[in-house]
């Protein structure tokens, strides 16, 4: 006797050894032994043998005429047997039967399961909408096909090109145009990005590293609405000075300029002058609501995304000769020891003589000249006055740095900076701690730990850098910077409290301190009642969280671009062999570029030696590069700074006009953004 039954999901037929009780002992086709419980048995035979019965049963179910044996089946479950004598006409033989199971058992639109052998067939409506259904997939599938087809011969689908980023960097899987994309990626070896390259749906490597970013972080666009530009106060009183700012040529958002001085007793006045967009632009408006939407400036390479609209920049750039509102704070010195003996914070508009620029006066304006007096420049005389007291500040702070038991700050680090034109990329080199870049920064430094200071005094929260931790926390914990909203002790730069504040045209952050500051400036022992910002204010901390996540996405893609134009510098210049300087390990970093390569397998070499390298490959879309040691060539120039290990992060280096860039665990040193200053 032999056996149909159902085992697992699946039909198989075999010859019966014995049977004990509610349980059959059967052979298969394949010599196989199993046990199959009665319930199991769909049907008993003698003819034909089970193997010759599957094969005969499969050819039955393929000829069943699905739609006449829904309509024959009626509404009412049945057996499978009740159904083989109306389908067939008499009652079905083992291999009718057996095949009329495979078939309702695989049409499960049609027919619905309801126990061993047992079926109802589905409602019209359900069968149609699941034929239906079936339909649009074959159709899609057809598509889909026709969409791979094109990819392949290097075509974008029009149905595509409408969301290409979406396929890219946040797709619908279970779409066809996904599916397509894979699967052409897939057959060609290559992956989605490289495809859609291929077939210009992101027109070049840049494009798409900046896609990625406008996808995930301006996912609306980077453009700005239009609203109507904010004045100052008309009652602002104008300063008797006449400023200057420095900044490098592409600077468009001018918020910090200088002005000096000298009284009738000797004494010399420093002003330190920040553009105050925080006198128009208020708490809660439209204006401001775009700015904490984005946080910061966005810097790479040749472009950037600014935090406000051009229009608002505009209007408050300390831009040359005009009356430009400001936030000033004056310091009265005693230049017999360039001690502050006062300093003094007031809102008022100032007048800007000149904006002088890195480009013309970088060869003009050095340790050398400073010293003899040679040479002819703008402001020569004021400069020459700050330059004396940046450097007194600079060694106030390095006293203070060590007394918190750090190593002073290294100064022999080389800039690099990028410029783009036309797609052609040129990275300059400049020696960290050239003059102008020294009294930018010392200055920048003293306003905010000046006005850190003062919000601190007048019970007023603000928004505070702070480095360093207890006497028991180890060296990461020491040198994590952190944003809090009460004064705390920046050890890396050597200040009791550093508030941003001199930025606000480029930082959200420095816009909040500027409001609180003039609150301060405006109502002394009061401003705690007026300020925007209360103590332990929920809003406040809201932002010190955004602006962290924020900016550090831009810091990421900064770093991504920063990487792109250096192979793409390798590409221009046709550089095949290339010096580098070993950092660490496997890790060193190119002598003209800030490239960082890594070079598994690196027999050992000392940190700061020269060596000489071939480069093999690189690729501009992962932004890998591949290389291999050539020669080792010499020590390493006194320039290059190589104290990696011990490089207090981002901050740091703040008095070196620089954004330090962390690649594999070493630093780079590179100043993307065009408007630097103390960071």
């Amino acid at each position: 006797m032999n056996l149909f039954f159902e085992e697992s999901g699946d039909f198989k037929a075999g010859t019966v050894l014995s049977h004990a009780g509610e349980a059959y002992q059967v052979e298969l086709a394949s010599g196989k032994r199993t046990k199959v419980k009665a319930k199991d048995v769909l049907l008993q035979f003698e003819k034909p043998d089970p193997s010759e019965l599957l094969e005969q049963a499969k050819v039955v179910a393929q000829d069943a005429d699905l739609e006449f044996l829904w309509e024959v089946a009626g509404q009412e479950e049945f057996g499978f047997a009740e159904l083989g004598a109306e389908y067939f006409g008499h009652a079905p033989l083992p291999v009718e039967a057996a095949g009329l199971i495979l078939a309702l058992h695989g049409s499960p639109i049609y027919f619905y399961k309801k126990g061993r052998g047992r079926y109802k067939a589905a409602p019209e409506q359900a069968l149609r909408a699941a034929q239906a259904g079936i339909e649009k997939k074959k159709q899609q599938l057809v598509i889909q096909a026709a969409y791979v087809d094109e990819l392949k011969a290097g075509k974008l689908p029009q149905a595509m090109a409408p969301m290409v980023n979406q396929l890219l960097f946040k797709p619908d899987k279970n779409t066809i145009e996904y599916k397509a994309l894979e699967a052409a990626a897939d057959e060609l070896h290559t992956t989605a990005q490289r495809l859609m390259l291929q077939v210009g749906g992101i027109a070049s490597p840049k494009d798409l590293h900046m896609a990625r970013f406008l996808f995930e972080n301006f996912p609306r666009g980077a453009g700005f609405p239009s609203v109507p530009v904010p004045s100052a106060p008309a009652s602002l009183p104008v300063a008797d000075v006449a400023a200057f700012s420095i900044d490098d040529v592409t600077t468009t958002e001018i918020d910090d300029a200088f002005s000096v001085r000298t009284l009738d007793d000797g004494s010399v006045v420093v002003g330190i002058h920040i553009a105050a967009p925080g006198l128009g632009v208020k708490p809660d408006d439209a204006i401001d609501k775009m700015a904490r939407s984005r946080m910061s400036t966005v810097y790479m390479p040749g472009d950037k995304i600014t935090m406000l609209p051009d229009d608002i920049v505009n209007a408050f750039t300390l831009a040359e000769g005009k009356n430009c509102p400001a936030v000033s704070l004056y310091a009265t010195l005693n230049p017999a020891d360039w001690t502050v003996l006062s300093t003094v914070t007031r809102a008022e508009l100032v007048p800007i003589k000149s904006n002088l620029r890195h480009n013309d006066l970088d060869d003009l304006v050095n340790e050398e000249t400073l010293a003899s007096g040679e040479g002819e420049y703008p402001h020569k005389a004021e400069l020459a006055l700050l330059w004396k007291w940046a450097l007194q500040l600079e060694e106030g702070r390095m006293k203070k740095r060590e007394g918190f038991g750090l190593k002073p700050e290294q100064n022999n680090r080389v800039d690099f900076n990028f410029y783009v034109e036309d797609d052609v990329v040129s990275v300059v080199r400049r020696k960290r701690g050239a003059p102008l870049d020294k009294i930018v920064a010392e200055l920048m430094i003293f306003a905010n730990s000046t006005w850190g200071k003062l919000l601190h005094d007048s019970g007023v929260p603000g928004i505070y850098r702070s480095q360093g931790g207890g006497a028991g926390a180890g060296w990461a914990a020491k040198m994590q910077v952190r944003m809090v909203t009460h004064a705390a002790p920046h050890q890396g730069l050597g200040v009791d409290q550093y508030a941003w504040s001199t930025s606000p045209l480029r930082r959200y952050t420095d816009l909040v301190n500027q409001w609180q500051i003039l609150a301060c400036a405006e109502h002394g022992v009061t401003a705690p009642l007026v300020a925007p910002f209360k103590p332990r204010d929920a809003n406040l901390f809201a932002i010190v969280s955004a602006f962290d996540a924020a900016y550090a996405a831009y810091n990421d893609h900064q770093q991504n671009m920063e990487r792109y134009w250096c192979l793409r510098w390798l590409g221009q210049e046709a550089a095949k062999q290339v010096d580098a300087v070993v950092l660490k390990d496997e890790v060193l970093r190119l002598v003209d570029i800030p490239l960082i390569i890594r070079l598994p397998g690196m027999p050992q070499v000392a940190r700061g030696a020269q060596v000489k390298l071939d480069i093999i490959r690189w690729d501009e879309v992962d932004l890998s590069i591949e290389a291999r040691l050539l020669e080792v060539a010499a020590v390493a120039p006194a320039e290059v700074d190589l104290d990696f290990e011990e490089d207090e992060g981002p901050d740091t280096g703040e008095a070196a006009v620089e954004e330090v860039v962390e690649a594999e665990g070493v630093v780079a040193v590179v100043t993307t953004d065009p408007e630097p200053e103390a960071q």
